[in-house]
């Protein structure tokens, strides 16, 4: 049976301020005082740091601030175009497999490509989304979460209209700058932002079995 659950849709906001936002809300969900939350959210220019992470993987950072936190993974870059998704979610006892979580992450950005007509994967050992491409194949999306008694915290980001450009203050994930990609460059003009949410948030609620993500928005 679905587990109840709400979205907040936050807009463009400071990655510091949804951190500690973060926080509160994953006390809050330790304490069954709120339901499952999915955070959607844009950050100006941010650049995160993840537990594995490699100072030597930041080339330049320039004016972007840099925020070492408690995900998985290495660094990567979030900015304007760049829907980032952070659920907050009690893992049920069935659900308390990280492996398991990871890749329905991955699931939820690969049913709402799809809605767009581009076609994804995952690649081996990288965890993420990817282009179909046997040779080649460019990051969609990247993924890093951490997990406190079960509640889950950070989450996705999904390149849609980014400014692909500022990964070159990096090496996203430990890769070349130039395997990033946005849906906007798969597909040429600019995607509608809001359709994205949306779908991401319906996507999210049928692989992870929680009702209420998109009719709360």
């Amino acid at each position: 049976m679905p587990w109840p659950a709400r979205t907040l849709d936050l807009g463009l906001r400071e990655f510091g301020e949804v951190l500690r936002l973060q926080q509160d809300l994953v006390a809050k969900r330790q304490a069954g005082t709120i339901p499952d939350t999915l955070v959607l959210v844009e950050h100006p220019d941010a650049i995160t740091m993840g537990r594995s992470a490699r100072p030597d993987n930041i080339l330049d950072a320039g004016s972007i601030p840099v925020c070492a936190i408690e995900r998985g993974g290495d660094v990567t870059y979030h900015g304007p175009g760049q829907l980032v998704a952070y659920p907050i979610f009690l893992l049920r006892e069935s659900e308390r497999d990280l492996h398991r979580y990871l890749r329905g992450l991955e699931e939820t950005v690969l049913r709402t490509l799809a809605e767009f007509d581009i076609a994804g994967s995952r690649r081996p050992g990288a965890t993420g989304v990817w282009t179909v491409n046997a040779t080649a194949p460019r990051k969609l999306a990247s993924i890093g979460v951490a997990v406190r008694k079960w509640v889950t915290l950070h989450g996705l980001a999904l390149n849609v209209n980014t400014d692909l450009a500022r990964f070159a203050a990096i090496h996203p994930c430990g890769f070349e700058a130039s395997v990033m990609t946005s849906m906007a460059r798969e597909l040429g003009p600019p995607v509608d932002f809001a359709a994205v949410k949306d779908a991401l948030a319906k996507h999210m609620a049928a692989v992870f079995d929680r009702e209420g993500l998109v009719d709360s928005r």
